[in-house]
């Protein structure tokens, strides 16, 4: 075979498994529109609501948590386990090698307990959050393996496209589940289901949906075997190995605390819009659904225009002008007016247009940071950072309406995660971060 035909060859194997990957987002995204976006935030609240006191008050272990704040102490609490669990996952994929089984085993667990939550119903909020608690760590740990992948399947100039297409994969997924949802939802009666069982429906279908994809990437990846085959009991040990490492690297170590700081307000705000929308503005689950649905849809659109923004201005400038468009819609939802669902679609718009952008550029930016060989180690922390040190947005956002009583006090004060993290990141020179880190730099960036 000639050095030509090889060439071909390569090119067509990265490919196919580049498509493969497309399909994880596609997979799991779902869970992250229908169920933690839209359904698990109203509904969970609504359970917990019922099963709380005349103070409006539920005692989970004998703590007393307003029944409003419950969704969110969970998303925390699931957040917390995934920074436990992370460091194991992320040191085993990098010494064996083997990150297929560790990718089936996190994504099954996730969708076989969202799946569960079609038996959330009357006051058993105690079964919500224990099951909001294992899927929502579960695709954090799964992303873990999964974005690990990126370095080893797309060159260097390639990334910011091949991990734009992956959010656009997600999105296209999201959007096509909650037309679904909205179908469903809208004319549960029309189905001979409740409302209750309607939303239960949609609930556990993002479940099956999860683990029916997830077959994709497990046949189209392949597994890149490392010399050693050390066992993977040294998770903590490799965390702490590599935080060290990346101290020889401040400028990596930089962008990941700029970027834990700014993603920690994108997080919260995707898991909490929905409550939101419903406590605060009174607006109906169909207008939600919809709202979501053009945040999707838009999000697509989003995600490949800003990864075309990339090739002409830099990711790095790309990433800090969405930060200022998410300053400026956050702070104007603090202004909505309730019961109005067309300031609410404007307001969805404007985050749908900067959410997939900001996320697929910022995870393409820091595959060119991390060194050579400890892809998983590094996005390992990556992953810390992109939903497992998620935790102090939704722990604030708890804590101010639980003090206040106030979703608008809420939601304003996440404005301060998007501030600070375009201060740290315009201050990060990322050309010389991706020198120090023996990676070639790319021409735009």
């Amino acid at each position: 075979m000639s050095t030509t035909d090889t060439v071909r060859t390569t090119t067509t194997d990265l490919r196919r498994e580049q498509r493969g990957w497309y399909f994880y987002d596609w997979a799991c995204s779902v869970y992250s529109t229908s169920v933690l976006t839209v359904f698990l935030g109203p509904y969970l609240t609504s359970v917990a609501k019922s099963a709380a006191d005349a103070d409006g008050f539920v005692h989970p272990l004998g703590v007393p948590v307003r029944a409003g704040s419950f969704f969110a102490y969970c998303v925390s609490a699931s957040v917390m386990v995934s920074i436990v669990v992370m460091p194991l996952v992320g040191a085993a994929a990098d010494r064996t090698g083997r990150k297929k089984p560790l990718l089936a085993a996190c994504a099954y667990l996730g969708a076989t307990a969202t799946t569960g939550l079609f038996f959330l119903s009357g006051d058993r909020y105690l079964l919500g959050g224990l099951l909001l608690i294992v899927a929502n760590s579960s695709v954090a740990v799964s992303m873990v393996v999964y974005n690990s992948y990126l370095p080893q399947i797309a060159p260097p100039e390639d990334r910011d496209r091949v991990s734009s297409r992956g959010w656009a994969f997600g999105y296209a997924a999201g959007s096509s589940m909650l037309i679904v949802n909205l179908v469903l939802f809208t004319a549960h009666d029309s189905f001979g289901v409740s409302e209750s069982m309607a939303v239960r429906i949609c609930l556990a279908s993002a479940g099956l949906w999860w683990g029916a994809f997830t077959l994709v990437p497990l046949k189209r990846l392949h597994d890149r075997r490392t010399a050693s085959a050390a066992p993977a009991v040294h998770g903590w040990r490799q965390l702490a190995s590599t935080v060290r490492d990346m101290r020889g690297k401040p400028l990596t170590l930089a962008f990941l605390l700029a970027y834990l700081i700014y993603n920690d307000g994108i997080q919260t705000v995707i898991s909490q819009a929905s409550v939101y929308g419903s406590e605060e503005l009174g607006l109906s689950q169909s207008t939600l659904i919809t709202a979501v649905l053009m945040v999707q849809v838009l999000a697509v659109a989003g995600a490949l225009g800003m990864g075309r923004l990339a090739r002409t201005y830099g990711a790095k400038r790309t990433i800090l002008g969405s930060l200022v468009a998410w300053t400026v819609t956050l702070a104007a939802g603090y202004f909505l007016p309730a019961g109005a669902p067309v300031w609410f679609f404007v307001l969805a718009a404007g985050i749908g247009l900067v959410l997939g952008g900001s996320q697929a550029l910022s995870r393409s930016l820091f595959s060119h940071l991390v060194p050579p060989g400890k892809e998983a180690e590094y996005f390992s922390a990556y992953e810390m950072s992109d939903r497992g040190m998620s935790w102090l947005g939704p722990l604030l956002f708890g804590i101010t309406y639980q003090l206040t009583g106030s979703y608008r006090d809420a939601i304003i004060s996440l404005v301060a995660f998007f501030v600070i993290g375009f201060a740290l990141l315009a201050r990060v020179p990322v050309r010389r971060a991706i020198h120090d880190a023996g990676n070639p730099v790319p021409e735009m960036i």
